[in-house]
């Protein structure tokens, strides 16, 4: 090989190793902070499932918690034994200690109308069920509130 095609090989040879200290910590830095912005996202997406699972099961309980105050409004409205009915304008009762309803408190109203001679009622049952210092505003509270309207006559 003569000397002018060794001179014009070497612009082409790689740069020595010398030069190339520190790329390999550049990349080590960038694809660990993309992993931690990856596990934070992840971290955030799954706060935010926890908090949804738990609207949800205490959603439940107040609809439940105001389902059963509908009933006992018309189970008083409807008595089995054909008494009389009794349409009380507001009630309200916190759920005795039944197991997940320990903190649910329903409030109960039931408007009678006449309508030709036919006896209509409307009951609403709103029950509010709430976890945590709801009584401090520190931000440590969940409150859930679920609404039942039911129309009847006789």
């Amino acid at each position: 090989m003569n000397r002018r095609t060794q001179i014009s090989f070497q612009g082409f040879a790689t740069t020595s190793p010398a030069k190339q200290q520190g790329s390999a910590l550049v990349i080590g830095i960038f694809v660990i902070t993309v992993m931690f912005l990856m596990a934070s996202a992840l971290i955030n997406v799954l706060e935010d499932a926890d908090e949804q699972v738990n609207l949800e099961v205490w959603g439940t309980r107040a609809l439940a918690a105001a389902n059963s105050g509908a009933d006992s409004a018309l189970a008083q409205l409807f008595p089995l034994d054909a008494s009389t009915a009794i349409c009380a304008a507001t009630s309200d009762w916190a759920v005795p200690d039944v197991p997940g309803f320990h903190a649910c408190r329903v409030a109960l109203t039931c408007n009678a109308m006449l309508v030709d001679t036919v006896n209509h009622y409307r009951i609403t049952s709103s029950a509010t069920c709430e976890t945590g210092d709801c009584d401090n505003d520190n931000g440590n509270c969940l409150r859930v509130n679920r609404q039942v309207e039911v129309e009847a006559r006789d």
